[in-house]
């Protein structure tokens, strides 16, 4: 036998011979076959993987099938980098960042220690307006090992402030400049955005890069600049527009530290770049390998050496896909980003506490976000393999696609001037705008659902209570920080608020016409979605005539009826009960279905079902109850 010949007594083999490999011919066969059981009909004029096929909001397309490899290009720490800035990965560990914004030092001290103690490698300070005061940063770090837990700073405007009073913490902690690690994290770009700046000044731009100039000559293992490419995700940017950004401002910001004085090589090591990650774990994945493959074509082109193009990329789970309403769900959501961050190849990585949305986060929504990471690097051993999804045909077509995508997003930045140009002319804002608008839109139709808000809601569960904290960006920013959940969630604030006021919440009574089993799937439907809305539902129960039906919603004490039952039992009852619901006082009726379905009567209101505008419908459920705007 050939050693590399396939048969059942040989488990090392890649196949058996008796289980033949099917063709795509047979596998359309019998996806088409089940898309008509589920009542979907294939598309007439095209393959059958149109009806399965995604887009992003790119306009890139998710296929349903990969069935060819992809080439991975290059190794591990040689060009072009996708598959990670270092050969040998981060088989000891990446390294695991944490946020910390508490104003008062002692009270952030005593969290960091705690932070530390418990796994996390080192320590981001958000410094200024919302953070610590520039002047309590050396007692914040009073119990950190400087040069073993290095330290990275957010201080916006207080920049130079932070940057002054972290070296000198540095030079009282004993160690030399040139084993002075971590980042400055200066970054105007990102601060104009978000601070309601029409845009970064010539001046502060130059100001910031003789300052990052002047220590990166002091300080050679420090990183002074963050690209922080965030801000763009946040505001609703899609991947390719967050990518694109990341690359036009760290162009930017090379241009002006080597107008400052500093060669490419050293200009190029002062930067880090900063992404979000998402519950999206493949896009997420793609996008960390497309950022290094982008960047090495950047520094590629400007002449840089090989060894010099590596990125270095800090992943930080999105704020945006938080949730304020059950937010124990953010867990396993910043678990998903967290695991794609480290599969995408990520050198740090920041867990934002799942309760962060609420305000400032508890001592158990630390833990819980340094222990995710504990356990994905040391339990799971993520950090075993060297680009996991390496090979896979899907994430090597969307790394390659987004990478286009974004390419084309920086040169269009480039054109027209550069990224600072672009911030003050709108052109940035008007990108992310439109595809904030389409995200939007996806998320009202629960296209985008959020699990535990618009989607399998508990009504009853309680608001956790944490100490309010200031918003990251400013009302008026040019990218305003815009969670997923929050059109929703106000809903629900609305309808606490009525409930508090009248002493009930509101609620529609559900119609649920004939056996359980019948109106089961429908009724649930319905009470997932109201519940989205904060809105109640009153059973019928098992309702065989119009009559019951009319006297179950007079007795409901609402305004709203829903029907609910099966195709055979609108077909029977739903005319009659609708005359019946309006003469019994009903100024709303409501069906459960698709408009086209069979049975549906046409003398209703409005219609509830998976495919519709379900936060257009409970605004005007709001309205007819009385629901105080």
């Amino acid at each position: 036998m050939r050693a590399h010949e396939n048969t059942v007594d040989s488990p090392s083999g890649l196949g058996f011979p008796e289980f033949p490999t099917p063709s795509r011919d047979e596998w359309r066969s019998l996806v088409t076959g089940v898309l008509r059981k589920g009542g979907l009909e294939p598309p007439a004029d095209g393959p059958v993987e149109q009806a399965l096929t995604s887009t992003t909001y790119d306009g890139l397309e998710i296929a349903p099938l990969y069935d060819t490899p992809g080439a991975p290009p290059g190794y591990p720490g040689l060009a072009p980098f996708t598959r990670g800035a270092s050969p040998q990965g981060f088989t000891e560990g990446w390294d695991i960042r944490q946020w910390h914004a508490h104003p008062d030092a002692e009270t952030a001290r005593d969290a960091i220690r705690a932070d530390l103690e418990g796994g996390v490698t080192s320590v981001w300070l958000a410094v200024g307006p919302g953070g610590i005061p520039a002047t309590g940063i050396e007692t914040a770090l009073t119990d950190v090992d400087l040069d073993v837990a290095p330290v990275t700073l957010s201080a916006g405007a207080a920049a130079p402030e932070a940057a002054e009073a972290l070296l000198r913490a540095y030079a009282d902690h004993g160690l030399p400049e040139d084993a002075v690690r971590g980042n400055l994290g200066l970054d105007p770009l990102t601060v104009a955005a978000t601070s309601g700046a029409t845009g970064p000044g010539a001046h502060e731009l130059a100001d910031t890069a003789a300052l990052a100039a002047g220590y990166a000559r002091r300080y050679p293992q420090l990183h002074t600049i963050a690209v922080d490419a965030r801000a763009y995700h946040d505001a609703g940017a899609s991947e390719g527009i967050e990518l694109g950004a990341a690359l036009a401002s760290g162009i930017t910001y090379l241009r002006l530290l080597t107008h400052a004085g500093l060669d490419l090589a050293t200009a190029a090591r002062q930067l880090e770049f900063r992404f979000a990650a998402s519950a999206d774990q493949f896009l997420t994945i793609a996008k960390l390998r497309a950022a290094r493959t982008l960047w090495h074509r950047v520094t590629e082109a400007c002449g840089l050496a090989e060894s010099e193009r590596g990125m270095r990329q800090h992943a930080v789970t999105s704020r945006a896909m938080l949730t304020r309403r059950a937010p124990y769900v953010n867990i396993p959501r910043t678990t998903v980003a967290c695991l794609a961050a480290a599969v995408g190849g990520a050198t740090a990585i920041t867990v934002h506490p799942f309760d962060s949305a609420l305000g400032r986060p508890s001592t158990d929504g630390y833990r819980i976000a340094r222990n995710v990471q504990a356990l994905l690097l040391h339990e799971s051993g993520m950090a075993r393999v060297i680009d996991p999804a390496g090979g896979s045909g899907y994430v090597e077509q969307l790394t390659s696609d987004l990478a286009d995508s974004a390419w084309q997003v920086m040169q269009r930045i480039e054109a027209a001037g550069g990224m600072p140009e672009a911030l003050s002319s709108g052109q940035v804002t008007e990108m992310v705008h439109t595809v904030w608008e389409q995200r939007r839109d996806h998320l009202a139709h629960r296209r985008d659902p959020i699990t535990g808000v618009s989607a399998f809601p508990e009504l009853a569960e309680a608001l956790l209570e944490r100490d309010p904290a200031p918003e990251p960006t400013a009302p008026d920013a040019i990218l305003p920080l815009r969670r997923y959940a929050a059109d929703f969630e106000e809903l629900r604030d609305r309808a606490e608020n009525h409930q508090a006021a009248t002493g009930h919440r509101p609620a529609v009574f559900l119609a649920t016409l004939g056996p359980q089993a019948g109106h089961t799937a429908r009724a649930t439907e319905v009470a997932n979605l109201l519940a989205a809305g904060g809105i109640d539902t009153i059973p019928g129960g098992e309702l065989t005539s119009a009559a019951a039906a009319a006297e179950g919603f007079a007795a409901s004490g609402t305004r709203i009826a829903c029907l609910c039952g099966s195709d055979a039992a609108y077909a029977e009852l739903a005319t009659d009960t609708v005359a019946a619901l309006r003469a019994a006082g009903a100024n709303t009726v409501l069906v459960a279905g698709h408009p086209d379905g069979p049975g549906i009567p046409e003398d209703t209101d409005g219609h509830v079902h998976a495919a519709g505008a379900a936060l257009e419908l409970l605004r005007t459920l709001h309205t007819t109850l009385g629901v105080d705007t």
